[in-house]
């Protein structure tokens, strides 16, 4: 019989570089409260433990806030993480894509620098824009291209896997109190550019 390896919150807070006093702080709000604990009283994660992290950690990255997320863990407690990924992956290609517009930029620059060539003020004037886009929301249409790439995504799905998604969807809503369904409209209205509509589950 195998017995499931557990990991010490030392070792989670080594291998996944989140902070042993962030993991204690998500275990006093709930958020990830460990399998168990040693006769000492270190705590203990599973897998399952880990997976939860990831989801705590990927909606972190997508801007919402922890009450937030606590609310959407108690409504799904258990979800395929593939979609997560999935969506986590949109956000990490949009950020290369300006990372890497950015890094031309600057070997531009560099390169003019190399050669005794001062740059100019307007350079220097994009180089500052486009290091603040990097951190900036998306814009309606590069949430619109996004939006298009998930709906290609879902087109591929058959229609079981999309009738199972979209009960799956309907049952975290449903389990929501009013004051946690409210908390998600307005997350989700600050994640969404000005102007832009988007139809779900709950609306």
């Amino acid at each position: 019989m195998l017995v499931e390896r557990v990991w010490r919150v030392g070792e989670v807070a080594r291998e996944s570089g989140v902070t042993v006093r962030a993991l204690h702080h998500y275990d006093r709000l709930g958020l990830l409260v460990p399998s168990s604990r040693t006769s000492g009283g270190h705590r203990c994660y599973t897998q399952a433990d880990v997976e939860r992290l990831y989801r705590i950690v990927a909606l972190r990255g997508f801007g919402f806030a922890l009450e937030d997320i606590a609310a959407l863990l108690h409504a799904e407690p258990t979800l395929d993480p593939r979609e997560l990924i999935r969506q986590q992956l949109m956000v990490v290609d949009e950020r290369i894509a300006r990372a890497a517009t950015l890094r031309e930029r600057l070997l531009g620059v560099l390169d003019g620098l190399d050669h005794a060539v001062e740059p100019s003020t307007s350079e220097f004037l994009r180089l500052v824009e486009e290091t603040i886009s990097m951190n900036q929301p998306l814009t309606p249409e590069e949430f619109a291209r996004l939006t298009r790439q998930r709906e290609e995504y879902a087109q591929q799905l058959s229609a079981e896997e999309l009738a199972a998604m979209a009960q799956r969807r309907e049952a975290a809503f449903a389990a929501m109190s009013p004051a946690e369904r409210e908390r998600m409209h307005a997350q989700r209205a600050r994640m969404i550019p000005p102007g832009v509509g988007i139809a779900g589950a709950g609306d």
